[in-house]
C-alpha cells in the first residue's frame, strides 16, 4: 500500500497522512510571506514544502486529497486558496499522483458525526481518537485523511 496525503490548504496548511505502513502522522506549515517576500513566495515553499513531504516518503504517495472549499471569509482568502489549489493540482499532475476533494461537510459528518462541527469539536474529536497536533489546521486535516478514508470504504 502506498501513502495517502490530505491537506487543509490555506496560508497555515495542516497535512495529514497514511503511510505505506498504515501509520498516521500530521504536521502543520505556516506559508505567511516574510517581511521582504514577494507575494508568489507562499507559493514557491508550498511547492517545496510538497517536495520535501514526497521525498521523505519515498516517493509513496499515491493519492492526495483536499479540503473542497465553496465560501470563503473574502477575496482575498478565496484568490490564496485558488492559488493553493492551482500550484497542488499541477505538483499533482507532474508527480503522476491522482488528486481528489472532499467537501467541508462531508469529512466533518465522518469525522465528529456532525457535518457543521465547529474548530473546538474537531480538535476534541482528534484528542479523543489520541492525535497529538499542534494546529488547528492539523487538526482539520487529520480529519480530511479520516473522512476521506471513510468515503473510499463506502465505495
Amino acid at each position: 500500500m502506498k501513502a495517502i496525503l490530505a491537506l487543509d490548504l490555506g496560508t497555515k496548511t495542516g497535512w495529514a497522512a497514511k503511510t505505506a505502513e498504515g501509520k498516521i502522522i500530521s504536521g502543520n506549515i505556516n506559508l505567511t510571506p516574510k517581511r521582504k517576500d514577494s507575494f508568489d513566495m507562499r507559493y514557491v515553499r508550498f511547492k517545496n514544502f510538497l517536495d520535501n513531504l514526497y521525498l521523505r516518503s519515498g516517493n509513496s504517495i499515491s493519492l492526495v486529497c483536499f479540503e473542497e472549499v465553496r465560501r470563503h471569509a473574502g477575496t482575498g482568502a478565496a484568490h490564496v486558496y485558488g492559488g493553493f489549489q492551482a500550484y497542488l493540482k499541477t505538483w499533482c499532475g507532474e508527480n503522476n499522483i491522482p488528486h481528489t476533494s472532499i467537501a467541508v461537510g462531508t469529512w466533518k459528518k465522518h469525522f465528529t458525526g456532525k457535518g457543521n462541527s465547529s474548530k473546538s469539536e474537531i480538535q476534541d474529536e482528534a484528542k479523543k481518537r489520541n492525535f497529538e497536533f499542534e494546529t488547528e489546521d492539523e487538526a482539520d486535516a487529520i480529519g480530511i485523511l479520516h473522512g476521506y478514508l471513510a468515503e473510499a470504504e463506502q465505495m
